[in-house]
């Protein structure tokens, strides 16, 4: 019954207006009939949106470290920053350090990457993310030591008045004075009111919680929300690596990669700021069973982009729209497969083709999408916001 749900709301067969989970729950979001064409695969039938630019953070020649992926961008004293994990040829690879680079003009040119966190005797670290804080612009490490099973993490920062020298690394903690053991989800963004949001895959393993500060710093008073998982696997919840956005009701909106492979969208909802949750529940939204990034636009409208393919396929990567948050009937390419997509150029474990892990930046005139092509190139492509209206 899943996949006939989301054949009949991607071809427009039927039309869907709410979309039932699988205990007679209804999701936080629907996508509507005819948005997507699963018979065109590259594209979905989407056109590019327009005024669309895609610039290279960085490629990699042949000697170069060339597994490259994670990649997230953030402003910070009117310069955009782009971190992302890197190694010689793996994944998760023993020689794993975190790269950042530096565009002083809305993403157009780059510097060259240069060194956030060397790898560890002990440990793999794989980036979590920016936070600015007044004059300090904060970069998340997430640590995962080797002698910790089942398999999981802690997170630390590091921070910068100038976004070139850096502090020493320490733990982020939590609102009791503790060290925060999770690994952090690289969506921190801010509610109205400035409340910091995002999600932690705690220990033991991976246990995906939402988690909120009211400390504008983000490094500390780290407090756990209340989510009820769906059944999972005793150290990994089915539910993983969300986004979030807010609805034009108020309520916020939690958007989950399912590791059970429906290759749907999973979504809660929160309506009292991230304190507490409804289940996840799955929607009739196509996705690819990988990282996604939601988020809103200066006039409230809430976005999603990630690879609506419905199977593993990262192709191609797009951006859908919804003016209340509730139900998307607006969707525009952001790279697509064919000629927009470059070939892949190195061969390593657990690379692929494809627009990978993207996640996304809005200031007053773009929306920035920073993303890991083939798992190799680090690139961002900005769109009008101007572009994505009705």
């Amino acid at each position: 019954m899943a996949g006939v749900v989301w054949l009949l709301a991607i071809t427009g067969c039927a039309a869907l207006e709410s979309v039932p989970s699988e205990d007679g729950r209804s999701a936080p979001l629907v996508l509507a009939p005819g948005v997507f064409d699963a018979k065109q695969p590259d594209t979905l039938g989407l056109s590019f949106a327009p005024g669309r630019q895609t610039f290279t953070v960085y490629r990699p020649g042949p000697e170069d470290y060339r597994y490259n992926h994670g990649a997230v961008v953030m402003s910070f004293r009117g310069r955009l920053y782009a971190q992302w994990q890197s190694s010689r040829r793996d994944e998760d690879a023993p020689e794993t350090e975190i790269r950042y680079a530096i565009s002083p003009d809305q993403g157009a040119n780059w510097s060259r990457p240069k060194t956030l966190a060397l790898p560890r005797k002990d440990a793999t670290i794989t980036n979590g993310g920016w936070w600015v804080s007044g004059d300090q612009l904060v970069a998340y490490i997430n640590v995962w030591p080797h002698d910790t099973e089942p398999r999981g993490g802690f997170v630390e920062y590091v921070s910068s008045a100038d976004g070139e020298r850096w502090s020493e690394p320490r733990r982020v903690m939590t609102r009791a004075g503790k060290p925060l053991n999770g690994i952090l989800e690289q969506d921190l963004r801010a509610l109205p009111g400035g409340r910091i949001l995002t999600t932690v895959h705690e220990q033991p393993g991976l246990i995906a919680t939402p988690w909120f500060t009211d400390d504008p710093s983000g490094v500390s008073g780290w407090q756990r929300g209340e989510l009820p998982n769906l059944a999972h696997e005793p150290h990994i919840t089915r539910e993983l690596e969300p986004s979030w956005y807010r609805r034009g009701d108020g309520r916020i909106v939690m958007t989950f990669r399912d590791q059970q492979s429906s290759f749907r969208i999973l979504a809660a909802e929160s309506r009292d700021r991230g304190a507490s949750w409804t289940q996840p529940v799955i929607t009739n939204f196509p996705d690819s069973r990988a990282k996604q990034s939601a988020g809103n636009l200066p006039d409230g409208s809430a976005f999603i982009v990630n690879n609506p393919s419905g199977n593993k396929t990262r192709i191609p990567l797009t951006i859908a729209v919804s003016k209340e948050g509730q139900r998307f009937d607006r969707a525009w390419l952001v790279r697509a497969g064919g000629a927009d997509l470059q070939p892949w150029r190195y061969e390593g474990k657990y690379k692929r083709a494809g627009y990978s892990y993207p996640k996304s930046y809005v200031d007053e005139e773009f929306v920035y999408v920073a993303y890991a092509t083939n798992k190799e190139d680090i690139e961002i492509t900005r769109i009008p916001i101007g572009s994505l209206a009705p």
